[in-house]
């Protein structure tokens, strides 16, 4: 398909994609517009690339919207591969918690290192709007600094490959435009419209009346907030490795006699090791009661393991 002069949301998509290092790209494409325009972007730079669409088989179109996305980036030179993930939709997480690791394993396992074959380059489109429905979900949970440091720009992929989400700078409007102005029909997703989820009523009640009440640029805001909050969190991390330094079988109670938020860390660190299940701020802190407020009282469960105080130091214990 030959090229031709890009409009103005399709110029910022495509400019914000350059920075993408030179590495064989997946795009993992929904079809929705956010990973369309990315997609046509990637397509439009000429990078070794291929998009990759996961069909969950959750909504009766979803096989249709796959095809859509093959018949719409073909001609533009993108490669398209469609995979059919299975998806457990009983689960104590739920169908949409198990359609999103069902597709994360399969973006890893496209991106992974194999033979000759160097690990891969994932681009997600999430953009600013997703930004800021994290930060306010975090902020409503009450889970700490991490958590309003919101979707991470960027991650290591368990099979050595990079994940790179380009569009965090970019409005939803952007790459719905810019699907207009490269002649793309994406797909809208009815679940993105169902206010039974929690993430869509931030999305169509929450964010529209902070906007209303407060002014444009909420959406700015948070996402600023989420870069300051994942600068600290990331700087409060490494003070907690290097605090912490080798892991030991028995943590010595003095390693947590640091500023709570290193502390905090410190613990939670040593308990996912030994193999406590995403051990929450309540779990972390009613473990930290055993040194702070030490009375000889019993052991403390938390998701995975049980702990206790043994002498002057936090053992696993075992029944």
């Amino acid at each position: 398909m030959a090229k031709r002069a890009l409009g103005e949301h399709a110029l910022a998509v495509v400019q914000a994609v350059r920075a993408v290092p030179d590495a064989p790209v997946v795009v993992g494409c929904s079809g929705g517009p956010d990973s369309l325009a990315l997609a046509a972007a990637v397509a439009h730079l000429g990078l070794e690339a291929r998009a990759l669409v996961i069909d969950h088989g959750l909504q009766p179109e979803t096989a249709d919207v796959a095809v859509r996305v093959r018949e719409q980036m073909q001609p533009r030179g993108l490669p398209v591969e469609i995979r059919s993930v299975h998806v457990d939709p009983t689960t104590d997480s739920g169908p949409e918690a198990s359609a999103r690791e069902a597709r994360y394993r399969a973006f890893d396992d496209a991106t992974a290192a194999s033979g000759d074959v160097p690990a891969g380059t994932l681009l997600l489109g999430h953009t600013l709007d997703d930004q800021a429905e994290q930060v306010l979900l975090g902020l409503a949970r009450g889970s700490g600094t991490r958590s309003l440091a919101g979707i991470p720009p960027e991650r290591s992929l368990p099979g050595g490959g990079r994940l790179l989400r380009p569009l965090l700078g970019l409005r939803r409007t952007d790459t719905e435009r810019a699907c207009t102005e490269w002649g793309l029909t994406p797909w809208h997703d009815p679940h993105n419209d169902d206010p039974a989820y929690t993430r869509v009523r931030v999305r169509h009640d929450v964010l529209p009346v902070l906007e209303d009440h407060l002014g444009p640029g909420v959406a700015e805001a948070l996402a600023r907030t989420a870069r300051q909050a994942r600068d600290d969190a990331d700087l409060l991390d490494e003070l907690a490795e290097r605090h912490l330094g080798d892991i030991p079988d028995e943590l010595p109670v003095t390693v947590l006699d640091a500023p709570t938020p290193i502390a905090t860390r410190v613990l939670r660190r040593w308990l996912i090791v030994h193999g406590a299940a995403e051990p929450g701020h309540d779990h972390v802190h009613a473990v930290m009661r055993l040194v702070t407020h030490w009375r000889g009282q019993h052991s403390v469960e938390v998701p995975g393991l049980r702990v206790g105080r043994r002498g002057g130091r936090l053992v696993v214990m075992r029944d």
